[in-house]
C-alpha cells in the first residue's frame, strides 16, 4: 500500500444521477478507511445536469475528488473502465450512483479485500431492490457467466465490487469498444471472494438500465470473451444436417413404399426451421465480425472532454 498515494479509491459512474451523486459522496467522505480514500466521477455523457452538480462537488468536496467528462454516453463499463485508469489506489471500489449500494458498506469490502489478501471481492445481496425484471435479467446474466466464464461456479457478478491495484493494472490494459468487466477479471485472476452486503431500493427516479442495455451486455459477455456461441452454431449446424438426412430417409421410404408424399405443410414447416437455423448462425458470426471490424477500426472505449483534478490533500494523510 506504501507504493499507493492513497488506500482506496472509489470509481463511480455516473448517469442521470444529479438527484442522488451528491448525497453518495457526502456519505462516502465521512468515511476513514486504511490509507485514505479518494473519490473518482466519471460523467457518461448524462443528460441531466450531473455534470454541473460534480463540478461543485470537485470544489467543496473534503477528500479528493477527481472528475471526469466523456464526450457522449459510451456505456457503464466503459466509464467504470475509464475511472479505474484514473485510480491511485492500493485498492478500488467501484460503485452505481443511485444510492443502492450502501456507502456504510464500503469499508467491510475494502478490509475484506485488504486484510484477507483478495484480489477481487464481490457483493451479493440477500434481497435485490431492483424491479422483477432486472432480477430476472441479473440472474440470467450470471447463468450465462457460468457457462461462459472461466469463474467460480455460483459466484454473483456484482457491479459493486472491490479490486487490487495489481487486477485494476492488467484490466484497463484493454483498449476495445466493448469491454466487460469481469470478463477481464476472470482472465486475470481467480483469487476471488465474495461478501454479503445490504441492498436499497432506488433513492431517486429509475433504472437507466432496460432491455436493450441488457441484451448488450449479454452481447459483451458472450462475443468478448468466449467462442462458445460459435461452438453452438456448428453443433445447430450439424444438428440440422442430420435432421434433414433422417427426413431425406423417411420422405424417400414413403415415395417407394407409400403413397406420393404429399407434405406441402411439413416441406415448409422444415424450410422455415432450416432457414430460421442459418440465420441465426449468420447472425452470431455477423456479430463477432462486426465487432472485430469496428475493434480494428479503433472505435474508442471512451473519449474524455474534461477532467478536473483534486486539490486537497490525500484524506488520512
Amino acid at each position: 500500500m506504501n507504493d499507493h498515494p492513497v488506500g482506496l479509491s472509489i470509481v463511480v459512474p455516473v448517469y442521470r444521477g444529479a438527484a442522488t451523486i451528491g448525497r453518495l459522496v457526502e456519505a462516502v467522505s465521512q468515511l476513514k478507511p486504511a490509507g485514505g480514500l479518494e473519490i473518482i466521477l466519471v460523467n457518461d455523457g448524462s443528460p441531466d445536469d450531473s455534470g454541473d452538480v460534480c463540478r461543485r462537488l470537485a470544489e467543496t468536496a473534503s477528500v479528493p475528488l477527481t472528475y471526469i467528462e466523456h464526450a457522449r454516453n459510451f456505456g457503464e463499463h466503459n466509464a467504470v473502465m475509464t475511472g479505474l485508469r484514473h485510480a491511485r489506489g492500493a485498492y478500488v471500489i467501484n460503485m452505481d450512483d443511485d444510492l443502492q449500494n450502501p456507502p456504510e458498506e464500503l469499508i467491510r469490502l475494502y478490509d475484506h479485500a485488504r486484510l484477507g489478501g483478495w484480489d477481487v471481492v464481490y457483493t451479493r445481496y440477500a434481497k435485490k431492490e431492483h424491479e422483477g425484471w432486472r432480477n430476472l435479467g441479473s440472474r440470467f446474466a450470471n447463468k450465462v457467466a457460468d457457462s461462459l466464464l472461466d469463474k467460480p461456479k455460483g459466484l454473483y457478478l456484482s457491479s459493486f465490487r472491490c479490486m487490487s491495484a495489481m487486477v485494476v493494472r492488467e484490466v484497463t490494459k484493454y483498449s476495445g469498444p466493448y469491454p466487460y468487466i469481469d470478463g477481464l477479471i476472470m482472465q486475470v485472476t481467480q483469487r476471488i471472494s465474495s461478501i454479503e452486503v445490504a441492498h436499497y431500493a432506488r433513492a431517486d427516479g429509475v433504472s437507466n438500465y432496460n432491455m436493450r442495455r441488457l441484451v448488450r451486455l449479454w452481447l459483451n459477455l458472450a462475443t468478448n470473451f468466449s467462442v462458445l456461441p460459435l461452438r453452438l452454431a456448428i453443433f445447430a449446424g450439424v444438428a440440422m444436417g442430420m435432421l434433414g438426412f433422417l427426413v431425406a430417409i423417411i420422405v424417400i421410404i414413403e415415395a417407394l413404399f407409400f403413397e406420393t408424399p404429399s407434405g406441402w405443410a411439413s416441406s415448409m414447416m422444415l424450410m422455415l426451421l432450416i432457414a430460421g437455423v442459418q440465420f441465426t448462425i449468420l447472425g452470431v458470426m455477423g456479430e463477432y465480425v462486426g465487432r472485430a471490424f469496428l475493434s480494428a477500426n479503433g472505435k474508442p472505449q471512451g473519449v474524455v472532454r474534461e477532467v478536473i483534478e483534486p486539490r486537497e490533500k490525500v484524506h488520512g494523510e
